[in-house]
């Protein structure tokens, strides 16, 4: 009974995980170019955008997005110093994290067509 309860949980929270994982990362590709511009406000955009890919590290392993939270632990490490210096990414840190979005878009979309296919 409890397995029962518990896998319906997990299920529910699948879901919403899944629903918004392609928002988040096309947020934090939106925030890099933003950054890269170097627009007013760039520390809040590397704030949000940390914020955005450690749910996904957090959140994702737990319900079976196991490679798509690695991916999104790479992508946010590459702003983790930025984000602890409070600072604008450098030029390298910009180009290692659109890279490492990049990945985690191509992750995330092959564990969603899985997951889909296997829980519908």
């Amino acid at each position: 009974m409890y397995a029962d309860q518990f896998e319906a949980r997990i299920a529910k929270v699948r879901h919403r995980f899944a629903t918004a994982l392609e928002s988040k990362i096309t947020d934090a590709l939106l925030f890099a170019d933003r950054m890269a511009r170097g627009e007013d406000g760039s520390f809040k955009l590397v704030s949000d955008s940390y914020r955005h890919l450690h749910s996904i590290c957090g959140i994702g392993p737990t319900v079976g997005f196991v490679a798509t939270g690695e991916a999104a632990r790479a992508a946010e490490s590459t702003i983790l110093q930025a984000m602890y210096e409070g600072r604008q990414p450098t030029e390298k840190e910009l180009i290692n994290l659109k890279k490492a979005l990049a990945q985690l878009r191509t992750t995330a979309a092959s564990e969603l067509r899985r997951m889909y296919q296997r829980w519908g």
